[in-house]
């Protein structure tokens, strides 16, 4: 039955599912290494340390669900009563997901963990202390599955790219989300040779039965079946509270600070070559063209070439030709390249960041080929403006040394697709 309904399931993904053949298709190719996996873990730090944590938790939840058949056969001499851990699992997993976002609202992503971890390890005490108890084991079982450690690692780690970029200019968004998949597989590796090493120093194995399990088989199966895990669930939690730093607010700081880093650009390493083109820039949205002094005063340390445009409508479209570079884990600001080298920031409202990509969905994917007047980027006008932030929308070049602007073509009210802006640019 199982079987029957996991092929049909992947023939309804196959049939159903359309993927675009274009740059994105032609980028997935290029193989990520187990090499650059470890280099961006050791050059970022907060990549470092949140990997660290969850491979704590990883060893000892898989650890601990490899051996509950064996917990129910040796210890409590209930085998049949084992599926009751698949669908208390069950259960749990389909309330804690949908109940993340809900509770990530009001309750950071460091305490949801520090909530999911301590159930964890009352979980271990229950299982060490309840010896044949059934129903408190169940109680354990609900604990032990109640967690947010693997949406909220994957959010951490997503935060750490703008970290990184932040911190040593590169953004690897391939190698970053590749770190979680890597850890649940070491993980299950290692996990598979300790179940069944615990088996065999336990002497759950052959013909045995629980009858046959002394005080010494038990105490062993408790040492390196919860005990061992209970360590490791322990030192994930002291790891992510002590040396993780990235939370919402760190987040929201560093995506300021780093938009005023690329606004600023890099002086000492551009060479004047004096060969300049004209570029047209067309307006990105609807609304009413101003100059960056109003946003120079309301952001701290902007100093960045380009315009803002008091959008008339939530929608946001290409300002010419050329590849989406990257977007911000927030989606409220995204990069874009022109065909001839004009690297722009494309940024929605002023404090947006702390909506955590609420209203905002894009329309593209990141390396994509798009022309002007493309729709890219929708955004909810009245989600900004109830939680009293400002949709402007910002444009602005990152190499501002390369950049000057030859003139405005309009201010006042534009419509999208309109020209706004030529700049000359230093090829």
């Amino acid at each position: 039955i199982v079987s029957i309904v996991a092929l049909l399931c992947a023939l309804t993904v196959a049939a159903g599912t359309k993927e675009k053949h274009n740059v994105i298709r032609a980028a997935s190719d290029e193989k990520t290494t187990i090499k650059s996996v470890f280099v961006g873990i050791i050059k970022n730090d907060q990549i470092l340390w949140t990997s660290l944590a969850y491979l704590c938790y990883s060893l000892a939840y898989v650890t601990t669900n490899g051996i509950l058949f064996y917990y129910f056969k040796f210890v409590l001499g209930h085998a049949n009563e084992f599926w009751i851990a698949g669908v208390v699992a069950t259960i749990v997993g389909f309330c804690t997901s949908p109940l993340y976002p809900i509770l990530n609202r009001f309750i950071s992503r460091k305490v949801l963990f520090s909530i999911g971890q301590v159930a964890m390890i009352l979980s271990y005490v229950i299982f060490i202390v309840a010896k044949s108890n059934l129903p408190v084991i169940i109680v354990g079982l609900v604990l032990f599955n109640f967690t947010f450690a693997q949406l909220v690692t994957v959010l951490t780690l997503t935060d750490s790219i703008e970290y990184g970029q932040l911190k040593n200019g590169n953004r690897n968004e391939a190698v970053t989300l590749t770190i979680r998949p890597m850890i649940d597989k070491i993980s299950a590796s290692l996990s598979n040779g300790m179940v069944g090493s615990i088996a065999l120093v336990a002497g759950m194995t052959g013909s045995a039965t629980a009858a046959d399990m002394t005080a010494k088989n038990i105490h062993t199966f408790e040492i390196f079946a919860f005990y061992t895990p209970l360590f490791f669930s322990i030192l994930a939690l002291v790891i992510f509270l002590w040396k993780v730093k990235i939370t919402e607010k760190k987040h929201a700081e560093i995506v300021e600070q780093l938009q005023v880093k690329l606004a600023a650009g890099n002086d000492a390493n551009v060479t004047v070559s004096h060969n300049e083109k004209t570029i047209t820039v067309k307006a990105p949205v609807s609304g009413d063209v101003s100059d960056l002094r109003r946003i120079s005063s309301e952001v701290k340390g902007f100093t960045g070439k380009g315009f803002a445009i008091q959008p008339s409508e939530g929608k946001i479209y290409a300002p010419f030709d050329g590849i989406i570079k990257y977007t911000f884990s927030t989606r409220h600001t995204f990069g874009i390249v022109s065909d001839d080298g004009l690297e722009t920031i494309i940024h929605i409202g002023i404090g947006t960041v702390n909506l955590r990509g609420e209203g905002f969905i894009t329309k593209y994917a990141d390396r994509q080929r798009v022309h002007a007047g493309d729709l890219l980027l929708t955004f909810d006008q009245s989600t900004i403006q109830k939680a009293g932030y400002d949709d402007v929308v910002v444009t602005f070049f990152t190499q501002p040394e390369r950049v000057s602007v030859d003139k405005f073509k309009n201010k006042g009210n534009v419509k999208h697709g309109d020209d706004v802006m030529t700049v000359k640019m230093d090829l």
